[in-house]
């Protein structure tokens, strides 16, 4: 056993071959300090692939993952570029502890150089990708066909996620259905694509049912609401849309969400109510907003808002326009409202599916070369 192993790679993003060293490190030594490294250029926060490899790795012995940003050239053939890499990993490993590196776990032909330079030990795991084949480079060419080589952390952070929203009986739930059939209809991966209900209509249901077991009698315009309950609600909402991002495809398509949650609790408790807001996640999502405009309204037995749709519309979108949520309007009839929405999706997951460029390796005569496009990664 060694007493302190060193693990570097960009995890960019982090798929199996990534946690297979890691814990092949966790094998071999006390302690593991994996060492994420992210660059200027690359489209993935540090903050983010830090956060998935932490939670993939928490229950692992020994383990601790920290990470630094470092955006010194790739040039295993100069002495200077080395320097200024490790001393970026020296710093990085003195945020977590003070032992020494005396082994350095890696998949790739510069670990013995690596190991070198901090006096440690060289333990290759799977150079030859035997084990697991897969590359960041793969997953970052095509996210898609890689997803499954991803653990559910990744694949929650890098879920396009639609939200479909809107006023009362505007359909919200009929063009959230529709899109999400769309995209399971592609095959492959896509089969999988989840689709996430409104608890807020299941958590109505639930509180008026709780009300006639003591009151037969009692109806809709029984229930009282609190902020209490907008928060349970958002919160409910949430760890739905989670759980179903973790284990979809890559686009999750949501009836509602817990933002839209927080228009609700102004539509009953008024503005001054934001109970709901202290629930609402700090994660990326394209709205669809169902306009009232040409939708019949619907009496189900629990809706109650006809005279303020078109008002509750303005709402939505006064409010997702407040705090700088990307939002597109639905209008016209189902087919086109649909259409409109797969549109607006697929041109999400064009954008969101590629990856910033890595800097590359270069060549001694100073020229950028393609063959390998990660610095100091791992499973490139």
């Amino acid at each position: 056993m060694y007493r302190h192993a060193l693990v570097i790679g960009k995890f960019y993003p982090p798929h199996i071959g990534h946690h297979h060293l890691v814990r092949t490190a966790a094998q071999v030594a006390d302690r593991v300090t994996v060492v994420v490294m992210a660059s200027a250029a690359e489209s993935i926060p540090l903050g983010r692939r830090v956060a998935w490899m932490r939670e993939t790795h928490r229950a692992d012995r020994g383990v601790t993952v920290t990470g630094i940003v470092c955006d010194a050239p790739m040039d295993f053939g100069s002495d200077a570029v080395w320097a200024a890499q490790v001393a970026c990993m020296r710093a990085a490993v003195r945020t977590v502890t003070g032992i020494p590196v005396d082994a350095v776990v890696s998949s790739e032909k510069y670990g013995d150089e690596l190991a070198q330079r901090f006096s440690a030990t060289h333990v290759c795991v799977d150079v030859d990708r035997i084990a697991y084949p897969v590359s960041g480079t793969a997953c970052r060419a095509d996210l898609a066909g890689c997803w499954d080589h991803l653990d559910s952390p990744a694949r929650a952070g890098l879920t396009t996620r639609i939200v479909v929203l809107g006023a009362e009986s505007t359909g919200t739930t009929t063009v959230s259905r529709a899109l999400a059939e769309r995209y399971r209809a592609r095959g492959g991966v896509w089969e999988r694509t989840r689709w996430v209900p409104e608890y807020g209509r299941q958590a109505t249901l639930d509180k008026l049912a709780r009300m006639q077991d003591l009151d037969p009698a009692a109806s809709m315009d029984d229930l009282t609401w609190t902020g209490d309950d907008f928060a349970y609600i958002a919160a409910e909402q949430t760890r739905l849309e989670e759980e179903a991002a973790r284990t979809g495809s890559p686009v999750l398509v949501c009836d509602t969400d817990a933002v839209a949650t927080t228009v609700w609790e102004r539509r009953y408790l008024g503005p001054e109510s934001r109970r709901a807001w202290t629930e609402v996640p700090g994660r990326d999502a394209l709205y669809l907003v169902t306009d009232h405009v040409g939708v019949p309204f619907v009496q189900d037995g629990i809706r109650d808002g006809e005279h303020i749709r078109a008002e509750m519309t303005e709402w939505f979108v006064d409010m997702l326009t407040a705090t700088g949520r990307s939002w597109v309007l639905l209008t016209g009839t189902l087919e086109e409202r649909v259409r409109l929405g797969e549109r607006v999706i697929d041109q999400a997951l064009g954008l969101r599916m590629k990856f910033g460029t890595p800097l590359s390796a270069a060549t001694p005569s100073g020229e950028v070369g393609g063959a390998a496009d990660e610095r100091f990664g791992q499973y490139t």
